[in-house]
């Protein structure tokens, strides 16, 4: 393969004919420059939608709605409110079940205040597990702990934008009371977020309470807003999510097939769908870069079987003088293997130079988007598109190289 001999004439021959070897070789290019783009712009796509993703990927939100089916003497269109004693509940039984993460909204028009500004907020109360729900990212101080649920503390975790729009500039608020309706809470952490787009300035405009203290402060006695489950590992999040509906409609009386009275957000289901999205998108682009390919290596291997038919007369000369069969296939090998060779790696070094641009126009010019983000081209994708190449390479000119090899000499010198 190193020999200079070898080179020597591979080069001669390509040269001969330079615009039939370029255009015949662009098809591979084009495949493999395809290819490269097709899957950095679809992982691009994918990066973009989980960064979005923030919350833990396995999550059942469930709320309560209002019955339709009469059960036990009770009327449909019945409201369920869930309560404190409802989370023992689902506790104990559901051993499937790794956590749990009651939250409670502050309703209503009301205003933030501290000192003489003001502004309006979402407040929430919280437990110390909606962490493990959507991960905090506290800067400053610290979150609900479980001692603040117990004693009903009236500490508050407040957003990085509650903290400008609130605080005068440069001031710690650790430590300063804000008023929420009228009642002083404590700021006792900061926290800002690595989103992006409207769900992370949304985010940021948040305050968190413990839930034991929203309750007792605005006349929300052992009411729970709804519920965030986490199975355990290797646990289905549906299999949480159907208990803890069985569960919640016993304690509540309602009737079992009731499919209105409570309502669920299956993160996990909803993840996979989006997998599968991607997955379909990372196939169709293969696919597409393949048929390309494809159609690159038979314009590869046409061109082979001309050459080995200009060639006759000089193939027959080297069978006179010896040559093997696999002497005369290894040559048309070579140079098919060299010509897609070429071609492909200009197309994925292409490739990978325009992924990277992307990437660097993304990071340095402000072209930041919530649906695309970090283009790139993973280590197996790359070893696999080498591997086409040499695939490619060797089918394009295996058929012409036996073909060659098979050329009978003494015809092949009557060639003209």
């Amino acid at each position: 393969m190193f020999d200079y001999d070898k080179w020597q004439e591979i080069y001669q021959s390509i040269k001969k004919h330079k615009l039939r070897a370029l255009l015949t070789a662009f098809g591979v290019f084009w495949g493999i420059f395809m290819l490269v783009i097709l899957l950095g712009a679809g992982k691009g796509l994918e990066n973009g939608a989980k960064r979005g993703f923030d919350i833990n990927k396995n999550t059942v939100f469930l709320w309560t709605q209002r019955t339709s089916i009469p059960y036990k003497g009770l009327q449909p269109g019945r409201y369920i409110q869930l309560r404190n004693e409802d989370i023992a509940a689902l506790k104990s039984g559901i051993p499937e079940m790794a956590a749990i993460a009651p939250r409670t909204p502050l309703n209503g028009d009301f205003s933030i205040e501290y000192g003489d500004r003001s502004a309006n907020f979402g407040v929430y109360g919280d437990y110390p597990a909606f962490t493990l729900v959507n991960p905090i990212w506290v800067t400053n101080g610290r979150f609900v702990n479980d001692r603040d649920i117990e004693q009903a503390r009236k500490v508050a975790v407040i957003g990085k934008r509650v903290q400008e729009v609130l605080f005068p500039e440069g001031m710690d608020p650790l430590g300063e009371y804000i008023k929420i309706k009228g009642i002083s809470f404590k700021v006792v952490g900061v926290f800002d977020t690595k989103s992006k787009g409207e769900d992370a300035r949304d985010e940021l405009q948040t305050i968190y309470l413990p839930n034991t203290a929203l309750q007792r402060a605005f006349n929300r006695a052992n009411q729970v807003g709804w519920f965030a489950l986490l199975p355990k590992e290797g646990i289905p999040a549906r299999v949480v999510e159907d208990k803890a509906k069985a569960l919640l409609a016993q304690r509540h009386s309602v009737a079992p097939n009731d499919q209105r009275a409570f309502g669920s957000a299956n993160v996990e289901e909803e993840y996979q769908k989006m997998q599968t999205i991607f997955t379909g998108i990372s196939g169709f682009s293969w696919l597409v870069a393949i048929g390309t390919i494809i159609a690159g290596v038979v314009g590869v291997g046409n061109i082979m079987m001309i050459i080995v038919r200009e060639r006759t007369r000089e193939i027959g000369i080297r069978k006179s003088l010896g040559a093997t069969p696999w002497s005369i296939i290894s040559m048309i090998l070579r140079e098919a293997i060299v010509l897609t060779s070429v071609a492909g790696y200009a197309g994925l070094a292409l490739g990978c130079g325009l992924i990277a641009f992307i990437q660097y126009a993304i990071d340095n010019f402000g072209l930041d988007s919530d649906f695309f983000y970090n283009p790139q081209l993973n280590f197996m994708t790359a070893v696999w598109a080498l591997i086409v190449l040499l695939v490619s390479g060797t089918l394009a000119g295996l058929i012409p190289g036996i073909r060659a090899a098979m050329i009978n000499p003494v015809l092949a010198l009557r060639d003209q």
